[in-house]
């Protein structure tokens, strides 16, 4: 593991031990967990983005969302 050091307002260091303290975790803990669900965020925002400009994948608006799902669902061949 690699030691990364920063500089936190007060405000974010007392927060921080609040969480720590609530959870009975080490603040390193509480901000390792910040980190990680920041960079599964990130790394979903990313995807998210890639398929906004892939011109092969359809952006619907909200009204056709919900008209697709209202819409029975197809059946295929029985068989």
């Amino acid at each position: 593991m690699s030691i990364i050091t920063t500089r936190l307002t007060p405000e974010v260091v007392q927060a921080l031990d609040r969480i720590a303290e609530a959870r009975r975790r080490s603040r390193a803990e509480v901000v390792r967990e910040a980190v990680d669900l920041y960079l599964e965020e990130w790394a979903d925002y990313s995807i998210a983005l890639d398929r906004l400009r892939d011109p092969a994948d359809p952006v619907i608006s909200l009204e056709e969302l919900r008209a697709e799902i209202a819409r029975p669902p197809s059946r295929g061949p029985v068989g």
